[in-house]
């Protein structure tokens, strides 16, 4: 099992669900490691010697070896600290657990963000439902406390862009895309995921992400 004196670092965005992910993830495991910050719109040539081919956060270093994509990263950080395991030992339940993570990235993350920068309101129009669709596919997946059961898992972390960004999301695009009216199980999950004493450490202020799409809105739109 690897140590936790062995050199760990995360490159990230304040802003990014993404970060956010792979933080969550260590903090469980019991890992300490060196945070670098980065800005929005000026990454470091660090950064992008690291992750050449996306040139985006986050970027995980283990002893000077990189991995980029956060999915990837939290699979690797259960393989190598076996301790507080967040995927399935069940190799069906683990491929559910990659599937799911997946189609969360895929339909909720895109969709939403579809919804908030769409090339007209046609395709607005479209990409809300199709949101939505995905957000009742994972509300009927939802048996239990958490998508990992008792415990939070695999699935409940990368979901944290529904948990926590989807609400200062809404408010500043003016948006209805996550109610407890129309999906009272994944809301109520919500609400248990963000107040996990580990999870609520590591989400950023509210304040810091809303006064952020808020500026992504006036960019887009102008302020109003």
């Amino acid at each position: 099992m690897a140590s936790n004196k062995e050199e760990v670092k995360v490159f990230g965005l304040v802003e990014s669900p993404f970060v956010t992910r792979v933080e969550i993830a260590l903090k469980l495991k019991g890992v300490e490691y060196k945070y670098e910050q980065e800005k929005v719109g000026n990454l470091s040539e660090t950064l992008k010697k690291y992750n050449p081919v996306y040139k985006k956060v986050p970027v995980f270093i283990h002893n000077d070896k990189p991995i980029s994509e956060s999915l990837v990263i939290l699979e690797y950080i259960d393989e190598t600290w076996k301790q507080n395991p967040i995927l399935p030992s069940d190799p069906s339940k683990r491929a559910l657990a990659r599937f799911w993570s997946n189609f969360i990235d895929d339909k909720c993350s895109n969709g939403a963000r579809k919804v908030c920068f769409p090339l007209d309101e046609k395709e607005r129009e479209k990409s809300i439902e199709e949101t939505k669709e995905a957000l009742h596919f994972l509300e009927n997946e939802l048996k239990d406390k958490f998508f990992g059961g008792e415990d939070i898992g695999f699935v409940d972390i990368a979901a944290v862009v529904i948990s926590f960004w989807f609400s200062p999301i809404q408010e500043a695009f003016g948006l209805k895309l996550f109610t407890i009216e129309e999906f009272p199980k994944l809301y109520n999950w919500s609400q248990e995921f963000n107040n996990h004493p580990i999870v609520k450490e590591k989400l950023p202020p509210r304040e810091t992400l809303l006064a952020f799409y808020k500026g992504r809105y006036e960019e887009h739109f102008g302020s109003k």
